[in-house]
């Protein structure tokens, strides 16, 4: 099982499905679910919070994708969007790809 998120001309996530798990045969998952939703389609996985995994394998993609999250295409990651609190800013772990909160 495979998760795979659906992105909108500006690269804002509008859509997350369960799917095929890639390499299990010779179709591009990606590119299959992308055509047939009319948007690009980035896999992204369950297990990976903060460019960490939440298990022994590999972070995949930053963070898993949710809607509203922004694709960086750049850096290949999922970032969720900025925190709006009333008196606190935050700054973009490029690490993590994790929002801090500025002291």
């Amino acid at each position: 099982m495979a998760h795979y998120a659906f992105l909108d001309d500006d690269n804002i996530v509008t859509l997350v499905i369960t799917g095929v798990t890639e390499n299990t045969d010779d179709i591009n998952w990606e590119t299959e679910y992308g055509n047939r939703i009319g948007q690009t389609c980035k896999r992204t996985s369950y297990n990976t919070y903060a460019n960490a995994h939440s298990g022994e394998g590999t972070p995949f993609r930053g963070n898993y994708a949710g809607i509203g999250y922004t694709y960086d295409v750049y850096n290949d990651v999922f970032i969720a969007p900025k925190p709006v609190v009333e008196g606190k800013t935050f700054t973009l772990n490029t690490s993590t790809w994790i929002w801090d909160e500025d002291e």
